[in-house]
Parts: C-alpha cells; sequence; structure tokens
C-alpha cells in the first residue's frame, strides 16, 4: 500500500504533467480504441516504375482542335504581307487558349523592323498586356539598358514566343507556344535578321527545341532552322532580365552574352 504523502506527491507530479501538455497544445491523450502495437505491419508495397517523363521541348501531341489551330495559324501568317498585317494576323487569332485567358490585348513587337538582331522573349506581362508591346515593364527597362550599353539598342526587333499574356505571369505551354510559332516564324522572314537573341529559359527551349536549362545554354551559340528549311540562323540564348532583377549577381553572365553577340555581329558587319 502506498503511503498518502507518496500518493499526494505522485498526483501533483501527474498533475504537473498534465498541466506542461496542455500548455504545449496538446488536447487528447488517448486515442478512442485501444491500438496493439506488438501486431506486425506489413511493408508498404514497392512503388511501381513510373513512365520517363516527356521532354518539356518535346512537340505536343496533335489533337484536332490543336490541329485546327496551327493550320490556321499558317495559314493566315503566310497570308500577311508585311510587319502591319502580320500584326492585324495575330490579333484576330483564336486558335490560342491565353486570348481568352484575360489578356486585354495582342502583344506582337516593338523595336527595328530592319535590325540585324531579332530579341525573342517569352511572353508579355501585365505592363505589356497594358501597353501591347513587349519588354517595356521593369525586365524590359532593364533590357533596354543593356542593350543600349552593348550598342545594340537601335539594331534589334522584339517579339515573343506568345503573344497574349499568360494568366498570372506563368510560363507559356507548349502548346500555347506551337500555335503562335506559325507567326513568330513569319515575323523571322519577313524582318530577315541576321541573329536570334533568345531571351529566358522557355524563349530558348521552344525555339531550340532543347530540354536543358537556361544556365547551360546560355552564351552557346546554336543553329535556329525555320520549318520548311529555307531560313537557318545563329542563335545565342541568354537570361531573362526578370531573373536578372531577383539575381542581380548574374548580370554578369548576360553582360558578357550581349558582348559575344556584339562582336559577332559587327565582324559580320564588316567587309570581307
Amino acid at each position: 500500500m502506498v503511503p498518502p504523502a507518496s500518493a499526494d506527491h505522485d498526483a501533483r507530479a501527474l498533475e504537473s504533467l498534465l498541466a506542461f501538455w496542455a500548455e504545449a497544445g496538446v488536447e487528447v491523450c488517448t486515442l478512442d480504441e485501444p491500438v496493439d502495437r506488438m501486431i506486425p505491419v506489413a511493408p508498404p508495397p514497392r512503388p511501381q516504375a513510373l513512365a520517363p517523363a516527356r521532354p518539356t521541348s518535346a512537340p505536343p501531341e496533335a489533337s484536332p482542335e490543336i490541329g485546327e489551330a496551327l493550320d490556321q495559324a499558317k495559314a493566315m501568317a503566310a497570308a500577311a504581307g508585311d510587319l502591319i498585317a502580320l500584326a492585324e494576323a495575330i490579333a484576330a487569332f483564336e486558335g490560342c487558349p491565353l486570348k481568352f485567358q484575360g489578356a486585354r490585348q495582342a502583344v506582337f513587337s516593338r523595336g527595328n523592323p530592319d535590325g540585324p538582331v531579332m530579341v525573342i522573349g517569352e511572353g508579355p506581362g501585365a505592363e505589356e498586356d497594358l501597353q501591347g508591346a513587349p519588354f517595356v515593364g521593369r525586365a524590359g527597362k532593364l533590357l533596354d539598358q543593356m542593350l543600349q550599353a552593348a550598342g545594340l539598342h537601335d539594331r534589334v526587333f522584339i517579339t515573343n514566343t506568345v503573344f497574349w499574356r499568360p494568366p498570372g505571369n506563368r510560363t507559356p505551354t507548349l502548346v500555347e507556344q506551337a500555335v503562335c510559332a506559325p507567326f513568330l516564324e513569319r515575323a523571322i522572314a519577313l524582318v530577315q535578321p541576321k541573329f536570334l537573341l533568345l531571351v529566358g529559359g522557355a524563349s530558348a527551349k521552344s525555339i531550340l527545341k532543347k530540354d536543358e536549362g537556361i544556365l547551360s545554354l546560355r552564351g552557346r551559340w546554336f543553329e535556329w532552322r525555320s520549318q520548311n528549311g529555307e531560313l537557318v540562323l545563329p542563335a545565342l540564348p541568354t537570361l531573362h532580365p526578370a531573373f536578372l532583377l531577383r539575381q542581380p549577381a548574374a548580370k554578369k553572365k548576360a553582360w558578357t552574352d550581349l558582348l559575344t553577340l556584339t562582336e559577332r555581329l559587327d565582324r559580320h558587319a564588316r567587309p570581307a
């Protein structure tokens, strides 16, 4: 038999312990039903092997809707005889889902249509959607400053892989880029640039059909070829200015890319 003094001490200790757990947020001390912890538990089943994921830059699987939109885009792009007509065709095109997801207007291009460099970004943001021109927000201002410093500001024509703002400024999907691609290719054919500057991972991977990240692609020269094989151009991926605003230390890499482009452009312009 436990002496009364010892029983009082145990009761006070128990009350103190319960008060501690209550202050710690514990509300329930027992389960509704007893659990036998001694029963062996079968190991969880082995996870089944997953099918390999499709590469991010692989062309989207064709569906009747996508195929129809692509056919319409190709026909409308081919019928555009100049950049004004192309801008009108893009504005009238209804095959890109982004047009009906909150975008105010189509955003096609700005810059020098006779420029030797075509800058291709990802897609319009909020400020671009408002003003109707690409790269006019904070990232665009940084891009302009860098192009100006590199001697390229009046030598570029600027556009994007898609022409309507993705909701929440998300990355455009492969389908959205694919249905806009005929208009982009027609723009390249009309401008006839000497070089392509691909700004950001979404642009570089879509246009070059590569799976590598932008930090691996940037600063390396690639060859872009049109669908019909008639146009072949050198293409240089670089970092997106929006990324540079978040990671200022990476500006040195983007600046090196611009100097590489300027040097090759000037060498190309010099008479043999």
